[in-house]
């Protein structure tokens, strides 16, 4: 095909994508246009010449490794309900207009990051154009039958001319308003137009190869098989393969959020939030798709083109190899829709980042705030139209002088890891809101810094010089130092390579710094607002940290610069209305200073317009020191103003605690009086016993001795029981009061236990109950036996009291731990009711279940044993309870 014919076909195709674009700008509201599809569609900005002819070439040579860009965006897209959906929202509720504005954003509309982000951008997608630009000049060649064609100059280069037309389009449909928030419908319909094609153009030339020069499938694996390469591309590798699989999947993950062009089809062109719903399962069907006859293709071109020619540009070169024309046109329109789509968005994202966060707020501010709106709207259209064209140009540049030298794969994956380099200030501060600027801005630079040195600066010393010693050698010929095998790890692409100790670099200065430093309130306030989104409208009026004296009149006229006296009047009378204010009002305060910067951020980005509201808040300049003084007392009035509701928070859970208080008093108090009745009844049984049996005695004289022994038994049984329930009371109010001095001194704690078990030997052995001591491990530590004695006494007798007659067991064992050993107590029995589980250790407190029948002990005993391990800097706890037993622990320190 001649020269003339093909460029002429492309400028009707172009003049075809303008017309779209134009009649879409003219029909915003069809519902058709604003369909969830087109939206998911525009996703496929993705699917740049990398995806059309790369994937090709690297399925030829490395089998299927050309997946790992694919499966990282079909990984992310179930998070995009979560991640994404959050994102759109903030975009929207802050007015954003690019990814350098979105991060400047979250860390407190800081200026020197959003410059430094933009400068990330430009490092990592310029050459990424140059790859687009690359493709066109290669396949133009290949399509006119002069693949050995070098031009001269620039000027008789069709890629330059197709360049500048691109870039047309880009600021045309790009720059039809200074509010770069607005959505950008004719470029967005006109990429989803572009997606359909070219995978409609992939599909064609898919069945063509598979079904017409072969017999399916099969077949082609088949003939394959017999090359050979075959082994070498069909093996997946091993471990260290697997390492550059999952780096490599981690990369194509973050470029679907954090590409530019991503960024600006998936949260700024989104209408809607649920047509997140629809991407999420339209685009990796439509990536899946695309990939179907990926493989066939390539080892097509294999058995038909052996190695003598790219195997990047197989889809076009078969077709042509067998006379084909047409379809290799359409393949070649397929490429073309990829690179229009990739370079149009790219450009457009980019221009925007030049103009809101390097060239507004680095030079031109005291212009605007001279100038009047007409001047001011065409000077950053201008602004925006010159970043376009510059952009595209250096592009070409680097195309025309370097990227000859790499394949489209190579390139595409050097962007990849220079976008990487966002992905920690990006998506930890979503989600963290300790993250500072100080961490981000240093994590950038330190991750970048790695990645040069890793990645670029080997390409760049080679791509001027030829000379590969720097690679083979490393710095200073120190091998630990060499740029693709840093400190020994030399099993890894250099993609992987790079990625792998930039983003380690980056996380950790960003997550270091972001601990040790205490950012200002506004940034802490802004972290909170993108931590939790939804609560946007009751954080957002606090973001802004101004003392001084604004006027109303001040800042309408600095709205009027921008967006004219019309949309100014407008939304001062949503936001009078909104806040209740008189719009007749003279002072504004922190609200209208904030809503005033939000409706600037989408014309000049938000750092711009944090500074160019600040110059008309305050009468006179003030020093350095007096605004960090206002911002000291802003904090401080911000701050008393949350201490007041957080104090209304605290005074509305103390009179929840009080009332709760108030309860458990009411419930003790029942329980004490429960407690006094046993007690009272208790004291009065032996007593009465006594009682009775000394009138016997004396009524009786010559009552029978064994008669008068046994009267006399039982009076004194009684006496000690009488005397055992005043010594527990006496024992529980001396620990309550600390006046129970402890006897410390060193025992063997598996000596004591010994001796406590052997003690109620007998009263289990009336119920047939077995106790078994577990460890008999002798350590010796310091405490109270006698206590410890006592503690031991009541858990077991308890154990007795609730297990089964005949097939209870009662375990005791120890453990030691570092500081500490661990006692329990465990048996068999019918466990605590979950209504008395919070409450067994409290003094008075008996179990429900007893008082069906009849109280058993004071409800004293575990009281008791809690203050006894308490004094010894101890803890007592019911550790597990069911229906199949129950288990009681102590600690006890070393």
């Amino acid at each position: 095909m001649s020269n003339w014919l093909l460029t002429l076909i492309i400028l009707f195709y172009l003049g075809l994508l303008f017309y779209v674009a134009y009649f879409v700008e003219k029909k915003t509201k069809n519902k058709w246009l604003n369909s969830p599809f087109i939206y998911a569609l525009s996703f496929a900005v993705y699917c740049s010449a990398w995806t059309y002819y790369g994937s090709i070439g690297v399925a030829a040579n490395k089998g299927v490794n050309f997946l790992t860009i694919y499966l990282g965006p079909v990984i992310a897209a179930p998070l995009w309900i979560i991640v994404l959906r959050k994102v759109v929202r903030i975009s929207k509720q802050h007015k954003i207009s690019s990814l350098a504005d979105f991060i400047s954003l979250r860390y407190g509309k800081n200026r020197f990051l959003g410059a430094l982000v933009t400068l990330i951008c430009l490092a990592g997608i310029l050459p990424y154009l140059s790859l687009q630009l690359k493709a066109i000049s290669e396949t133009f060649k290949i399509m006119t039958t002069k693949s050995n064609y070098e031009s001269g100059s620039i000027f008789d280069d069709s890629t330059f001319y197709i360049a500048l037309i691109l870039a047309v389009f880009a600021a045309f449909f790009g720059t039809q308003t200074t509010d770069a928030s607005q959505k950008h419908r004719g470029i967005i319909v006109s990429i989803a137009l572009e997606s359909v094609l070219k995978l409609i153009f992939f599909l064609i030339i898919g069945i063509y190869v598979t079904y017409y020069l072969f017999d399916g499938m099969s077949d082609i694996i088949t003939q394959f098989s017999t090359t050979k390469n075959f082994n070498r591309v069909v093996t997946l590798g091993g471990l260290e393969e697997g390492f550059n699989w999952f780096f490599t999947i981690m990369l194509s993950f973050i470029a679907i959020f954090l590409l530019p062009r991503q960024f600006q089809v998936s949260a700024l062109e989104n209408n809607k939030e649920r047509h997140i719903k629809t991407a999420i399962w339209v685009f990796p069907l439509y990536l899946l798709l695309f990939n179907i006859f990926v493989v066939f293709i390539a080892y097509a071109g294999k058995i038909n083109l052996g190695d003598t020619v790219n195997a990047e540009y197989f889809s076009l070169l078969l077709p042509l190899s067998q006379g084909h024309t047409f379809l290799a046109t359409l393949v070649f329109f397929g490429g073309l829709s990829a690179v229009i789509s990739m370079v149009i968005i790219s450009s457009l994202a980019l221009s925007i980042m030049i103009s809101n966060n390097l060239i507004i707020p680095y030079g031109f501010l005291s212009k605007f705030s001279k100038s009047k709106s007409d001047e001011n709207n065409r000077f950053i259209k201008n602004i925006r139209r010159f970043a376009i064209f510059f952009i595209i140009i250096v592009a070409y540049a680097f195309y025309y002088n370097f990227s000859v030298q790499l394949s489209l794969y190579s390139i595409g994956l050097t962007a990849f890891v220079v976008i990487a380099q966002l992905a920690p200030s990006f998506f930890i501060g979503l989600f963290w809101n300790r993250g500072a600027s100080k961490g981000a801005i240093i994590g950038v630079i330190g991750g970048f810094l790695v990645a040069f040195y890793t990645l670029l600066l080997p390409f760049t010393i080679e791509a001027i010089t030829g000379d590969t010693s720097f690679v083979e050698n490393g710095l200073f010929s120190v091998n630990l130092l060499k740029p693709h095998a840093l400190f020994g790890i030399d099993f890894l692409s250099p993609a992987a390579h790079a990625f792998f100790w930039s983003f380690s670099v980056n996380i950790f200065l960003y997550i270091y710094f972001s601990l040790n430093t205490v950012g200002n309130y506004r940034e802490r306030n802004y972290a909170e607002m993108f931590v939790d989104s939804k609560n946007f409208s009751e954080l957002q009026d606090g973001a802004y940290v101004w003392k001084g004296e604004a006027y109303v009149d001040d800042i309408r006229d600095v709205l009027n610069r921008f967006l004219g006296i019309n949309k100014t009047e407008k939304a001062l009378r949503i936001f009078f209305k909104k806040y209740k204010i008189s719009e007749n009002t003279k002072l504004a305060d922190a609200r209208l200073i904030n809503f005033s910067e939000q409706l600037l951020t989408g014309t000049i980005g938000s750092a711009s317009a944090k500074m160019l509201i600040s110059n008309v808040v305050k009468e006179e300049e003030l020093s350095l020191l007096e605004v960090l003084k206002v911002l000291e007392e802003s904090k401080e009035a911000i701050a008393q103003s949350k201490m007041l509701e957080e104090k209304s928070k605290e005074l509305s859970t103390l009179a929840r605690q009080l009332k709760n208080a108030n309860k458990e008093l009411i419930e003790n108090d029942l329980q004490k009086d429960e407690f006094l009745d046993t007690v009272a009844h208790e004291l009065k049984t032996p007593l009465t016993g006594i009682r009775a049996s000394t009138e016997l005695l004396l009524d009786d004289v010559e009552m029978p001795s064994e008669m008068k022994d046994k009267f006399l038994n039982n009076m004194l049984q009684d006496s000690e029981r009488l005397s055992r329930l005043i010594n527990n009371i006496l024992d529980f109010e001396k620990l309550a009061t600390n006046r129970q001095e402890l006897n410390f001194k060193v025992n063997d704690i598996s000596k004591t236990i010994a001796k406590t078990v052997k003690a109620l030997q007998t009263n289990a052995n009336k119920k047939r109950i077995t106790i078994k001591q577990l460890n008999n491990y002798i350590f010796k530590l310091k405490y109270d036996e006698d206590r410890i004695v006592q503690v031991l006494v009541n858990l077991i007798s308890n154990a007795i009291k609730f297990c089964p007659e005949e097939t209870g067991e009662i375990k005791i064992d120890y453990r030691l731990g570092n500081d500490n050993i661990e006692i329990s107590v465990s048996d068999n029995g019918k466990g605590i009711p979950k209504e008395d589980q919070d409450f067994i250790f409290n003094k008075f407190y008996q179990s429900k279940n007893q008082n069906i029948i009849k109280p058993e002990g004071t409800g004293l005993g575990l009281a008791i044993s809690k203050r006894i391990i308490e004094k010894h800097n101890g803890k007592i706890w019911l550790h597990k309870t069911s229906e199949n037993g129950t288990e009681i622990k102590v600690k006890l320190p070393i």
